[in-house]
């Protein structure tokens, strides 16, 4: 049994426990449809079934997880077309983002954006980088100053679709597409050019959404 200590001042084990399952969830090591019991996890972690319950109520709210009846926690199976209407959601509610979000940046939200993006060149794992890709779009709505519109790009968009295309992104090359159209919306919020930041970041989600439909067809003709 190992026992996960929260790192004092940093976070509680609740979250601990959280990030954890997430990284392996984003992973791929629990499989959409996975059972999450309860009593399992609480024993793995060394904790009681309180903090991981409040762990799983997180990721519900991430959209990585469901109570199913007789199952309890499942990690969310996902098809294809429903994974492509929530892409095509969340490029609808990210471009009104932008619009309300560009005339407001400061200078701090630039370096913010680029330090999510040094932090994302230095990573190493698509977990990491589905992280850094949830943390720059959600800095990127940021300056909207619309907290609904936030959560509703967070919890009901974000966090699902993010997963399927960057357990996908195993390549350098692959990486390093979705980093240039980081790097040039960008610079585009640095011009305050609001045009060109809804049409870069419409382009980038709606050509993940073609990668995952070109995904679906390979995998249906190798099997």
């Amino acid at each position: 049994m190992t026992t996960v200590q929260a790192k004092e001042g940093q976070r509680s084990l609740p979250q601990t426990i959280r990030d954890q399952l997430r990284d392996e969830i984003l992973r791929g090591v629990l499989a959409p449809g996975a059972q999450l019991r309860q009593e399992s996890l609480a024993e793995r972690f060394g904790a009681s079934r309180i903090p991981v319950r409040e762990a799983l109520r997180q990721l519900e709210a991430e959209g990585l997880v469901s109570y199913q009846l007789n199952r309890g926690a499942v990690v969310i199976a996902m098809s294809t077309g429903e994974i492509c209407e929530l892409l095509d959601i969340r490029a609808a509610l990210e471009t009104y983002a932008a619009r309300l979000a560009v005339p407001n940046m400061a200078a701090a939200d630039i370096n913010a954006m680029k330090r999510i993006l040094a932090a994302y060149d230095a990573a190493g794992s698509p977990a990491e980088w589905a992280e850094c890709n949830r943390q720059f779009h959600l800095a990127l709505c940021a300056p909207a100053n619309n907290a609904r519109l936030r959560k509703m790009i967070e919890a009901y968009c974000l966090s699902t679709t993010n997963r399927y295309p960057h357990l996908r992104m195993s390549l350098d090359t692959e990486k390093t597409e979705v980093q240039d159209d980081h790097y040039a919306i960008v610079e585009a919020c640095k011009r305050r050019d609001v045009n060109e930041v809804v049409a870069l970041i419409e382009r980038h989600i709606l050509d993940t959404k073609r990668e995952v439909m070109a995904a679906a067809r390979h995998a249906g003709r190798e099997t």
